[in-house]
């Protein structure tokens, strides 16, 4: 391709300079300006019409036939860059597609991404960094454009296609993150790929909540709702800023936070106030007290300091809030007598505000 280019450069060089060389020996011999320009237009692109003026001097012939010569030259020069670089171009574009679908041909439990949008893109960003194999199918040419930019490999094809879902291998994959905009277009793909493909996980977006039901029984293995999901984060940044923080300050606390409800278990807040009898006491005979229903993983104190793993022989003071994991429903009775109860949900999980009294 940049062969092709800079022929192409030269050619019009060359051509420009023949027509300016051309047009200025035939004002130096005496020709107006006018008569010059019209004699070389004529004469480079082989019109022919006849001579603006009787060319008898042998040497304004000799220069003529030069101009003639110089003039194809350049234009065969043009032409020949100009065909080149097309069928260059649909060489490279070819040898991709090719090259894209051999390597797709080679992929086997690998994750394939139903659209390039926003989640999409932090979907495949994840799955880069966590070196997971996939394809993304994408209809979309700018989409397509900045994926094959970021190195991802990109069938384009219309997700809602069996033939498209065939294209980048459903039947050998893994997993299919439907994350299109258009609820009635995943519900389509979902239920494409289930009869396609039994056996393969179906994770698939939602916008309304009434999809949920739908996608389910589409074949959907699971279903997430991102509206859902980012109005629950922020009522947990308004209403329990605590455990929200501390979660969202590591990458792996917040997974299990996410995971918590899957195993029955909650993230439990306890605020302890001055005339609580849980004043003075080391955390570790909290947990002892609590016969394993839950442990402290976090503590917070009143100056807004915040310990991870703190020691079991930590003392607890007036105004410190505990953050703990335990088993849903499960909290230890001497809790239940101490403390007055707040649940908020989180992800499928229970996050459960207390604040102890005496």
């Amino acid at each position: 391709m940049q062969h092709s280019t800079r022929q192409l450069a030269i050619g019009v060089a060359f051509m420009f300079g023949t027509v300016v060389v051309a047009v200025l020996g035939y004002v130096i011999a005496g020709w107006p300006i006018g008569d010059a320009i019209y004699m070389v237009v004529i004469t480079v692109f082989g019109v022919g019409y006849g001579e603006v003026r009787t060319i008898d001097s042998p040497g304004l012939r000799i220069f003529t036939i030069g101009v003639i010569v110089a003039g194809c030259t350049a234009l065969i020069y043009i032409i020949g860059g100009f065909l080149q670089f097309l069928t260059e171009g649909q060489i490279q574009r070819a040898l991709g597609a090719r090259r894209m679908t051999r390597e797709i041909d080679h992929l086997d439990n690998h994750v394939i991404i139903c659209g390039f949008g926003r989640i999409g893109h932090i979907l495949a960003a994840d799955l880069v960094t966590a070196h997971r194999e996939f394809v993304i199918l994408e209809l979309d040419p700018d989409r397509i454009a900045e994926a094959q930019s970021l190195g991802y490999l990109v069938y384009t094809g219309d997700a809602t296609s069996e033939t498209a879902l065939t294209a980048v291998g459903i039947k050998r994959a893994a997993t299919l993150a439907v994350v299109l905009p258009n609820d009635a277009a995943n519900v389509f793909i979902t239920l494409s790929a289930r009869n396609l493909n039994p056996n393969v996980e179906i994770i698939a977006r939602g916008d309304k909540p009434s999809t949920e039901r739908k996608l389910m029984q589409a074949g959907a293995t699971r279903v997430v709702l991102p509206a859902q999901i980012g109005a629950e984060r922020m009522a947990h940044l308004i209403l329990h800023p605590t455990a929200a923080d501390l979660i969202s300050s590591d990458a792996h606390t917040h997974e299990l936070a996410v995971s918590l409800g899957e195993f029955g278990l909650q993230i439990e807040q306890l605020t302890i106030e001055s005339e609580s009898p849980l004043i003075g006491k080391p955390l570790s005979s909290i947990e002892v007290r609590g016969h394993g229903a839950f442990v402290i993983f976090a503590l917070k104190r009143s100056d807004g300091e915040v310990i991870s793993k703190p020691e079991p022989g930590t003392l607890i003071v007036p105004g410190d809030s505990l953050i703990v994991i335990g088993r849903s429903g499960e909290t230890p009775a001497f809790v239940d007598r101490t403390v007055t109860k707040k649940e908020i949900r989180y992800r499928g999980g229970v996050v459960t505000q207390r604040t102890t009294r005496g």
